[in-house]
């Protein structure tokens, strides 16, 4: 009897302590978990309540704000049934307030927010700073704020003070949709994946050698016949401008520009294909599957070509709002060093020309670069060196680091390793301004992870492979090197699991991660 009591009391004493343990873990996952990691959090006791009075306070004159207003309630009613009512913010108000205060001498992105029982305040100098102060709300809130279906969950966000500013001014990833086509519902998921990390750019990379994706009025046949194939052989696809403007502003509400890229010289065959006259010898070439590159060149000598490009930037730059428009310039092996420097420069006068700025990857140092033109680092840092000395900023792309479409690990089923192979911890333990000699902090705009599709052919693919290494490029982009930590961000990983999951995200479970 003696050893039955002690076997009782210890079982006692062990369910009190798993007990009194869960509201610390809901704590750490609630308030300890966030990614991007905040540039400050104070926790403080108790919590705000969200319930179906509860109200969103504005003010009720800024278009701006009602539309975040609207936004927030589009996020959260599928899984509360909640329509909060949007009234006009008061001193004494309780409930939640979305505030912008152009008085705020930070980033628009940066913000502000205070929790406590009472009342959630996000306050912020621009709509970007409220917008990502949503998107801490959501990771505060517990994982089945994501359910499309309603539940009945405790909808308490813990009290804490955030204070919060993005450390890169440029985020991204880039979604390749020429090597196999995606449309405008893959993308626009993919503008959601990302901005609810916090980041706002998407590169959209519209032409290569196996297929045009958008559509261009003055020269018809580079969707009629350039955007059927895509590689392996399938239909291909195109974007009309119709679908795409309706992206740009999709993307716009989610505080995201998109980037569009037309790579050239090379990487162009299917524009080849559908015009015989951008081809030196007059003939069309055939349209192509494969996945090889470096074979293909606009015929630079040819006035026609100017004139091709010329149409091509001027509609784009119209459908555009952002600043940039990508230029490609990468691996044109097919077209020789002295034709590929003044085509380039001519290039970038015509992106100017169109009251644009261009981008291009690294290899366009080798031109003269315009005043604000970028260089992407991808693979080469002397060309990146070499842009920083022509004066241009840089996003830093590095293919051994930041290739979403590099394997895991050997046993990965898709991707490719001619980088080498990226696990989650590799994607993570890099600093940008400290991965090559000669490219310091000043010299870099931002950071971005691309997603090449080569091997990628569904939606459930680009997730597998994005997930969950972006939460990583997106913190490397957002948080100071100093407050990064391998060994602590990947506890704050693990968490993110259940929330993926919640997401209907097809993450890759990687084994460096404790999984909750």
């Amino acid at each position: 009897m003696r050893f039955s009591s002690i076997s009782f009391s210890a079982a006692v004493l062990l369910l009190l302590s798993v007990a009194c343990s869960e509201p610390a873990k809901e704590k750490r996952a609630a308030i300890d978990n966030l990614i991007p990691k905040p540039s400050s959090v104070k926790a403080d006791t108790g919590s705000f309540q969200l319930a179906a009075n509860t109200t969103l306070n504005i003010d009720t004159a800024n278009l701006e704000l009602k539309k975040l207003a609207g936004y927030f309630n589009t996020l959260i009613k599928p899984a509360t049934g909640f329509e909060l009512a949007v009234k006009p913010a008061a001193n004494d108000s309780t409930g939640i307030d979305l505030i912008i205060d152009t008085t705020i001498k930070k980033s628009p992105e940066a913000y502000t927010l205070s929790i406590n029982g009472k009342k959630v305040t996000i306050k912020a100098g621009g709509g970007a700073g409220v917008f990502y102060g949503i998107q801490t709300i959501r990771q505060l809130l517990p994982d089945a704020i994501e359910a499309t279906t309603k539940s009945e969950a405790n909808w308490a966000i813990p009290a804490a003070t955030i204070e919060d500013e993005p450390s890169y001014e440029y985020r991204g990833s880039m979604l390749d949709i020429a090597r196999h086509f995606f449309g405008p519902k893959d993308i626009k998921r993919y503008i959601d994946l990302i901005s609810f990390y916090k980041m706002n750019t998407l590169h959209l990379h519209l032409s290569d050698d196996q297929g045009w994706r958008i559509e261009i009025k003055s020269w018809p046949k580079l969707t009629e016949i350039g955007s059927t194939t895509q590689v392996g052989g399938g239909k291909g696809g195109f974007l009309s401008q119709e679908e795409y403007k309706d992206l740009v502003q999709y993307a716009a509400d989610r505080y995201i520009t998109i980037i569009p890229e037309i790579d050239m010289p090379g990487h162009t065959n299917a524009a080849l294909a559908s015009y015989s006259e951008l081809n030196c010898n007059d003939t069309a070439t055939k349209l192509y599957s494969g996945i090889e590159v470096g074979f293909s060149t606009l015929c630079t000598n040819k006035e026609v070509t100017y004139k091709f490009l010329d149409d091509v930037i001027r509609e784009l730059a119209a459908l555009t709002p952002g600043k940039y428009l990508h230029i490609g310039g990468d691996e044109s092996h097919a077209t020789k060093k002295e034709d590929y420097i003044p085509f380039m420069e001519k290039v970038q006068l015509l992106v100017k020309k169109h009251g644009k700025l261009a981008i291009g990857w690294d290899e366009v140092a080798n031109s003269k670069l315009e005043p604000n033109t970028v260089a992407q680092y991808w693979a080469d840092s002397a060309n990146s060196v070499m842009a920083i000395s022509k004066g241009a900023k840089l996003i830093m792309s590095p293919a051994r680091k930041a290739y979403l479409d590099m394997q895991y690990d050997s046993t990965s089923k898709l991707g490719l390793h001619w980088a080498g192979y990226i696990e989650v911890d590799t994607a993570y333990t890099w600093d940008p301004a400290n991965l090559e000699p000669g490219i310091k902090r000043e010299n870099i705009w931002g950071v971005e992870a691309p997603l090449w599709t080569e091997t990628i052919v569904t939606m459930d693919d680009i997730e597998y492979m994005v997930f969950p290494r972006l939460p990583g490029y997106a913190e490397i982009a957002w948080t100071p090197t100093a407050s990064r930590s391998w060994d602590e961000y990947k506890v704050r990983l693990g968490y993110h699991g259940p929330r993926m999951k919640a997401m209907q995200i097809d993450y890759y479970p990687s084994k460096k991660i404790d999984w909750k």
